[in-house]
């Protein structure tokens, strides 16, 4: 049979999920055949079983045990009020609690300190759960000695068990390891970063390497690692039978598929299990996720990272975040007012039209800073000695105090704290045809700061190249989302806002 090229270029061919769906000689006694209509894919882990249990159950079973030590400790009785207590809090943390994170490599003290704002604010949530539980039905099960001092041990005792996991989970595992032996068919960038993946992974067996069609001339160098070149379809089950492989990865690309559909008729001539693996790699992703439609699997290439409880949790942030400002700052918001109102004629909030999340339109509120309201087809940006910036506003842009306004914004649920900064409909209509990729930056709610600006991309961007820069900033936090960012974003503004020389 002639070589079969299997580079890691575009994914092209779309006649894949066709082919893949069709009946084979051997199957076609199945009901349904290969229609995808009616059927549907699960979607699990390829963990060991004692990997899932430590990560789904270990800090909620931590918690629990927490509380035993508190109540042993204090004297008083396990009592079956006490066990009621228990199994509440391991349910609610085993809904709450994020799985812990075995595969993770870092140092002890490094995963503590990535760790420990994730564990506060989950136990924190669970806690206070807990804390309405007691109120709400007058439950008094523990002493509230006992109670208190559980409460602010257990995050404690979590950290220390999620740091401790990964090393723990790596001894547990090294018996299974040993009896899965994988393959990966096709030695290509896709097959070689699996093989790094699955050879750093505890648990997943001995990888025992590379089978491809091409000849050796054809391949790139594979470092140490074993291949057998210049394969024929039936030879890739020949191998698997002689070798006692468990696992089979098709790392091919899509181009090849009559050639994956040749290798899925003769490996279910075998007891191996078959993975496909495809090169979405050669896209440019964000927030690259697999997720379910029904039962049936869907790959997002490009899409928001606040879903589901990241969503929830974002939200919570804003909302309280923007009362305990208001409640902070409403003299300084009225002096402002006053301020602006007295110095120069006009109204005290400038309203200006601008994208919000999904691309659609919304109010943007700000202190007026200038002599001029501008919300049309051509909004010139504010540059360097701006005459058109008042006294008063001058001091409101160097000190970002013109944004303050924006908190409403927030509580509309038409922004949020941090996120990419919004721009002038004017501006977006200009740039996005410009810039690749410039309208993604609104998967996400505008920002009253964000990622570009605390790196010194804030104030006018005279050139394409700079606002080019400021999207790919934009970008980066999209596929990096995680509320510790958001946390170092909102820290660096506060720390730096006086020292900006870009705002005027």
């Amino acid at each position: 049979m002639g070589d079969t090229h299997a580079g890691t270029g575009s994914l092209a061919g779309t006649d894949l999920p066709l082919a893949l769906g069709q009946s084979s000689e051997r199957g076609t006694s199945r009901l349904g055949g290969g229609v995808a209509q009616s059927k549907a894919v699960r979607f699990g882990s390829l963990d060991p079983a004692v990997l899932t249990l430590i990560k789904q159950s270990a800090l909620p079973l931590t918690a629990t045990m927490t509380l035993a030590a508190c109540v042993l400790a204090r004297g008083q009785p396990w009592s079956l009020q006490c066990w009621a207590l228990a199994l509440v809090t391991f349910v609610i943390s085993a809904r709450i609690f994020s799985p812990l994170k075995l595969r993770n490599q870092d140092r002890f003290a490094y995963r503590a300190i990535r760790s420990a704002p994730r564990i506060a604010l989950e136990w924190s949530c669970v806690a206070a759960m807990l804390w309405f539980l007691k109120i709400a039905f007058h439950l008094d099960v523990v002493h509230r000695d006992v109670f208190i001092g559980w409460i602010a041990a257990t995050p404690l005792a979590l950290l220390l068990i999620d740091s401790i996991s990964a090393p723990v989970s790596r001894r547990l595992a090294a018996s299974r390891a040993a009896e899965e032996r994988h393959v990966i068919i096709g030695a290509n960038d896709v097959g070689l970063e699996l093989a790094r993946r699955i050879e750093q992974s505890e648990g997943r067996g001995r990888f025992v390497g590379f089978l491809d069609s091409r000849s050796a001339a054809r391949l790139p160098d594979i470092a140490d690692r074993a291949l057998t070149a210049s394969c024929s379809v039936r030879d890739f089950a020949d191998y698997v039978r002689r070798n006692s492989i468990t696992r089979v990865y098709l790392a091919l690309p899509l181009s090849t598929a009559p050639r994956i559909q040749e290798l899925l008729k003769e490996l279910r001539d075998t007891t191996a299990s078959v993975y496909f693996v495809p090169n979405l790699f050669a896209f440019d992703l964000v927030q690259a996720r697999c997720v379910e439609i029904d039962g049936m699997p869907a790959f997002s290439i490009c899409d928001s990272p606040l879903h589901g409880m990241d969503a929830l949790w974002k939200r919570t942030f804003d909302v309280a975040l923007a009362m305990i400002m208001l409640l902070l700052l409403w003299p300084a918001l009225l002096a402002v007012a006053a301020a602006i109102k007295i110095s120069s004629p006009g109204p005290v909030l400038f309203k200006q039209r601008r994208y919000g999340l999904n691309g659609e339109e919304i109010l943007v509120y700000k202190f007026r800073s200038m002599t001029v309201c501008e919300d049309g087809t051509v909004v010139a940006q504010a540059r360097k000695h701006d005459r058109r910036v008042t006294p008063v506003g001058g001091f409101l842009r160097r000190t970002s105090m013109d944004e303050l306004p924006q908190i409403f914004n927030v509580l509309e649920g038409k922004m949020s704290f941090v996120g990419p900064r919004p721009h002038a409909v004017a501006h977006n209509e200009e740039y996005r045809k410009l810039i690749c990729g410039y309208m993604i930056r609104h998967k996400v709610r505008p920002g009253i700061t964000g990622w570009a600006q605390v790196n010194g991309l804030r104030g006018e961007t005279s050139t394409v190249d700079k606002m080019r820069l400021r999207v790919q900033y934009d970008l980066d936090y999209l596929e990096n989302w995680s509320l510790r960012l958001d946390l170092h974003i909102i820290a660096r503004t506060a720390l730096g806002f006086l020292r900006d020389t870009n705002a005027y």
